[in-house]
């Protein structure tokens, strides 16, 4: 990879402007005055509605009226009068047969948007053989998931596809592969596992595990403030994933709790592998190198800074952060903008998470602290580390890397300072060592002045 064809990364944090989040699956946001903390993206432009989005669709509209005739939804004479009046218009107005039966309230928006998303699952299943596509999943910056199936062993798959509008970007193209093959290199039950990668006529296509459950950002929607020990139960799940993908010689580069998948069983699967990057990949890092890869709420300071090597502590300081949001309801930090909230994981001291959730213990903030260390050789030195550190805190025992920080300074005693006036813990009880210290110090004194005297 060169640096012509690299992916453009978010802008730095000396860029005020705000970048378009298209690094990681994210769209273009617009400042807002709600809590930050309460989401992991910033807003995105509403979308159109279903009647607005059929009017660039021509292709679509020339099945509609066959489908909803079909279907019961409309009359033969109803869509005829429709047809009609599009037909009878001297200006050039740009409506389309689905706007008129939205407008003539044949349609609503909802059954419109409905049947658009099995026209466009029908599309897909014509250009992917093999592939049975059952329903639309959802749709990012990068790409468009469909729910399949995999006729040959009759089982459910998820279908990433690039839209047609990058299939001749070759930079586009390129990472897309990319994710696949990085996939498949992982073989991890916390790992989406990939199946297979390719193309189709003008589609670039992804199959993958399909992942039945929500994401870990959706289970902070919904409760808000995750409980310590489940949010335990799933950091050791992604931190071992994290440590299979290191030991294969790849870093995420993008962790944050919609990459974090939940099975209905509670088994996490750390998913998008979009950002992957092989440790050995010196072309890819000197291409990549100055620039800002990620997602400003999770990034770690050495990839805003787009420094050469980015190994597993960006890793574990993106799971760090996901810890916080888990069990604080709030990011780490946040702004009016990425640009701001990056500058800050570059120079802002951290909350400590037990002032924003009272409830935490003080070994798990101590973990989540060594997660979110600036200095990435303050971190966890590996995935690993952090899994033996996450069990001992399961078991309700106190974590092996992550200390408390000691403040030398409170510990200090000034020197000659009169010895009633320094402070002393308090005793338990009896005498205290070093009153009987003091004691026995006075009377060897006591003595030396009276045999001073005599003498």
């Amino acid at each position: 990879m060169t640096a012509s064809n690299a992916p453009e990364p978010l802008n730095t944090p000396d860029d005020d402007d705000i970048p378009a989040l298209a690094d990681s699956d994210a769209p273009a946001p617009k400042v807002r005055k709600p809590d930050p903390g309460a989401t992991d993206g910033l807003m995105a432009p509403k979308p159109p509605s279903a009647s607005q989005a059929g009017s660039t669709t021509g292709g679509f509209d020339t099945v509609l009226g066959k489908r909803v005739v079909a279907i019961g939804l409309v009359t033969e004479d109803e869509l005829e009068q429709c047809r009609a009046e599009l037909d009878g218009r001297e200006d050039d107005s740009g409506e389309t047969l689905s706007d008129l039966l939205v407008k003539r309230d044949f349609l609503t928006d909802r059954q419109l948007e409905r049947l658009r998303k099995e026209f466009e699952a029908s599309k897909s299943s014509q250009k992917i053989p093999g592939y049975r596509i059952i329903k639309k999943l959802g749709a990012g910056a990068m790409a468009t998931v469909m729910l399949a199936e995999q006729i040959s062993l009759h089982r459910l798959v998820a279908i990433k596809v690039l839209p047609r509008k990058f299939s001749e970007d070759a930079n586009f193209i390129q990472r897309f592969h990319k994710e696949g093959r990085a996939a498949a290199k992982l073989n991890h039950p916390n790992i989406v596992q990939a199946y297979d990668v390719g193309q189709a006529g003008d589609h670039h296509f992804f199959v993958m595990e399909f992942v039945e459950g929500d994401t870990v950002y959706e289970l902070i929607q919904q409760k808000k403030r995750i409980p310590e020990d489940e949010a335990i139960g799933i950091l050791i799940q992604a931190a071992k994933a994290l440590h299979h993908a290191h030991e294969k010689g790849f870093v995420h580069r993008d962790i944050k709790p919609k990459n974090l998948m939940l099975t209905k069983t509670g088994q996490v699967k750390v998913a998008d592998l979009g950002l992957a990057r092989n440790l050995e990949d010196t072309e890819a890092a000197e291409a990549e190198k100055g620039r800002a890869y990620g997602t400003p709420f999770y990034i770690s300071p050495e990839q805003i800074r787009g420094e050469l090597s980015i190994g597993p502590p960006a890793d574990i300081y993106g799971l760090g952060a996901t810890a916080y949001h888990m069990v604080t309801g709030h990011v780490p930090f946040s702004g009016k903008n990425p640009s701001d909230v990056m500058r800050q994981h570059l120079k802002t001291e951290l909350k400590p998470p037990d002032q924003m959730n009272p409830t935490l213990t003080a070994g798990f903030c101590q973990v989540i602290e060594m997660m979110l260390a600036k200095d990435r050789a303050e971190r966890y030195r590996t995935a690993a580390d952090l899994v033996q550190d996450l069990e001992l805190l399961a078991r309700g025992e106190e974590p092996t890397f992550a200390q408390p920080k000691v403040d030398l300074a409170s510990l200090a005693v000034q020197v000659g300072e009169p010895a009633q006036l320094r402070t002393r813990p308090k005793s338990s009880g009896g005498i205290s060592p070093v009153l009987i210290g003091s004691i026995v110090l006075n009377l060897a004194l006591l003595i030396i002045l009276v045999i001073a005297a005599l003498a």
